[in-house]
């Protein structure tokens, strides 16, 4: 009797736990939770995303002459000229962690719903910018395989050579925008546009303008294609249609953020912006500036010490470090480097502030561009659209906040004033004036004077640098360290992972 009890038991147990087990899975899914997520709000992930991130302070940004710090350790990078492996990874880590894999996903997930076909459409618009700013950041990239790690496991990426990267992103560009159907589903979700395919067409069509453009000496008949395409297609030329983050309390502006932190003190207005402005009697540079005068430290800059008059503002010298910043303070007038003029964090460079990607001032001013040397016909002078695409830039700065308005008046002077010197000097003026209309847009602001060469920049004088203009950034450090063959092969193909290799189409 024993020995058959204990055979019950065992058998008994079994069938107690396979029955426990009956709907265990059941039990423990949740009946409220989401299952999935609309790919649309993936999408708005990578819109936002797309705002140029807090890192551009340290290289974009003083690579143009705009923005830059006398500081070394952390933030060190185009004040110096130097690379500091801490801050070249920052545009490949955000675009491709978080841009490219999330419109990874949704092109994935909707490519085969016809009734998604415009938020498919505006995934690849979002992705080949990523793309763009990411090759024109470092040249040779992950390309066809570089959003394959989420969607498709695929770990180690081969890289491609830009020049047949371009013809891709201006493939995506041009079938993707053409693609877009105003009778398809409106994507309201959507948090550039609200789904406004009109907007998002614009918006494709100019960063068709712009991809042209870059490749205007590389490849002349490939760039007069895509820029007449574009053209054709209808760009962003108003205000009303400007492609720009919305940012709030959950969603601050990255270079906003890092402003009115810690690190808020560390930042100044480069003398060759503050000069150019001044020099021309600038209207903007009020709307942009302040200085604190009489600051002798980062507590002392405080809003009764802010003035914003053009008069006062005094750029930091470039090739600065700490001592020198003094030195040329003192030697100023202005008692300390302290009080050297800064972004105003309060309005431009708020953490609420928005971040524009593509506007109406960039638009014509490429147009401008593109009419004086032939590439487009049929439109206004390239005279009207460098006019238009001033006042465009002036009438924006209203919408980083009110205090930053620009009057009619003001704006109508000095682009009378502009008109005066612009014939002879069209080329020089137009790319003087994308580069201010291209302010807090770094990766964009970089982008165009490598491909211009203007405004005729002089070189960081800071006697330890490693190279007189940085022209990429250097892989990350652990790019090379996990996907080290291919990196080793785009590296050899380029010619160096050297802060002065220049990308393809920078000629």
């Amino acid at each position: 009797m024993k020995k058959i009890i204990n055979l019950c038991l065992p058998a008994l147990l079994l069938v107690v736990i396979t029955s426990c087990d009956k709907g265990f899975d059941n039990l423990n899914k949740s009946k409220t939770g989401a299952t999935s997520i609309d790919p649309a709000f993936v999408l708005n992930n990578a819109i936002i995303s797309s705002s140029a991130p807090a890192g551009t302070l340290n290289y974009d940004l003083g690579i143009v002459q705009q923005i830059i710090s006398s500081n070394s350790g952390v933030i060190t990078g185009a004040n110096y000229n130097q690379v500091n492996i801490g801050n070249t990874p920052v545009i490949w880590i955000n675009y491709f962690q978080n841009v490219i894999k999330y419109t990874n996903d949704v092109i994935t997930r909707t490519k085969d719903v016809p009734a998604r076909s415009n938020l498919m459409n505006m995934a690849r618009i979002v992705q080949a910018n990523a793309f763009m700013i990411i090759t024109d950041t470092y040249g040779d990239i992950p390309y066809s395989e570089g959003g394959g790690g989420y969607t498709s496991q695929v770990f180690f990426p081969k890289y491609e050579t830009q020049q047949s990267i371009y013809p891709k992103i201006i493939q995506e560009f041009s079938e993707a925008t053409a693609a877009l159907d105003p009778a398809g589903r409106i994507e309201t979700a959507d948090v550039l546009y609200s789904g406004d395919i009109t907007k998002w067409k614009k918006y494709g069509y100019s960063l068709l303008l712009r991809a042209g453009m870059r490749l205007g000496k590389a490849d002349a008949a490939t760039a007069k294609t895509a820029v007449t395409a574009a053209f054709n297609g209808g760009v962003i030329l108003s205000n009303a249609d400007n492609a720009y983050i919305k940012h709030d309390a959950n969603y601050v502006n990255g270079v906003g953020n890092t402003l009115n932190s810690t690190e808020g003190a560390n930042y100044y207005l480069a003398e060759p912006f503050v000069t150019a402005l001044k020099t021309s009697n600038d209207p903007r540079l009020p709307a942009i500036a302040i200085r604190y005068v009489g600051a002798s430290s980062g507590p002392d800059q405080t809003p009764a010490r802010g003035s914003s008059l053009a008069a006062d503002q005094y750029g930091m010298p470039m090739g600065s470090d700490d001592a020198s910043a003094q030195t040329a303070a003192v030697n100023a007038g202005l008692g300390s480097r302290y009080a050297f003029s800064q972004v105003d964090r309060n309005r431009m460079a708020s953490k609420l502030a928005p971040m524009f990607m593509v506007t109406a001032g960039q638009s014509n001013l490429l147009l401008a561009e593109a009419t004086q040397t032939g590439m487009i016909t049929g439109g206004l002078t390239a005279a009207q659209y460098f006019d238009a695409g001033i006042k465009a830039h002036m009438d924006q700065l209203a919408i980083y906040n009110p205090n930053s308005m620009v009057a009619a008046s003001d704006r109508d002077t000095y682009a009378a004033a502009r008109a005066v010197v612009f014939t002879g000097n069209e080329l020089r003026e137009i790319n003087y004036e994308y580069w201010i209309a291209s302010f807090l847009n770094g990766p964009e602001a970089w982008a165009n004077f490598r491909r211009s060469g203007l405004p005729a920049l002089a070189p960081n004088p800071y006697p330890g640098r490693t190279v007189v203009f940085i022209t990429r950034l250097t892989y990350p450090p652990s790019e090379i360290l996990v996907n080290s063959a291919n990196v080793q092969e785009a590296i050899a193909n380029m010619g160096g992972d050297n802060l002065d290799t220049k990308v393809w189409w920078n000629k």
